[in-house]
């Protein structure tokens, strides 16, 4: 494990309900991360999607693997300045070739593996997958930008 939840609170702004972040268990700085996020049944999500057929909505999941992106993209950041960073966010920016190949369900573990295709200064493009017990459920390629609050 490298960073448990409540590091990943320090890193990016999102909180309950929709930090999509669980745990980060692998990260090459500038080169790719991994890290799941567990679906639960007590997620509110699923009083309306769908309440006899719980299936946990794709745009989450994309969702999902950007919160993974933007931990790897500001901890790959060359800045010492800890001040100067919690000052800025991520934003998104595009999704590009996304699909969905199998849903999703409670009690499943999501793991989003993320590659770095381009980095140009602020801007980041990434190959992203999610998988729940190795198998591709979702897919695409994100585009996102570090920029001041």
């Amino acid at each position: 494990m490298l960073y448990d939840v409540v590091e990943i609170q320090k890193i990016l702004p999102h909180r309950y309900p929709f930090l999509l972040v669980d745990r980060v268990t692998g990260l090459e700085k500038g080169v790719s991360i991994e890290a799941y996020k567990n679906v639960s049944i007590s997620e509110p999500i699923f009083q309306g999607h769908f309440p006899d057929h719980p299936i946990y909505p794709g745009v989450m999941i994309i969702e999902g693997m950007a919160q993974a992106g933007g931990v790897l993209a500001f901890q790959s950041s060359n800045s010492e300045d800890q001040e100067e960073m919690e000052n800025k966010v991520v934003y998104f920016m595009s999704i590009d070739k996304a699909k969905f190949r199998s849903p999703v369900t409670p009690g499943d573990q999501l793991v989003y593996k993320l590659d770095v295709i381009k980095q140009r200064g602020a801007v980041w493009q990434l190959d992203a997958k999610a998988y729940v017990d190795e198998k591709l459920v979702a897919q695409a390629e994100l585009k996102a930008m570090i920029v001041d609050k």
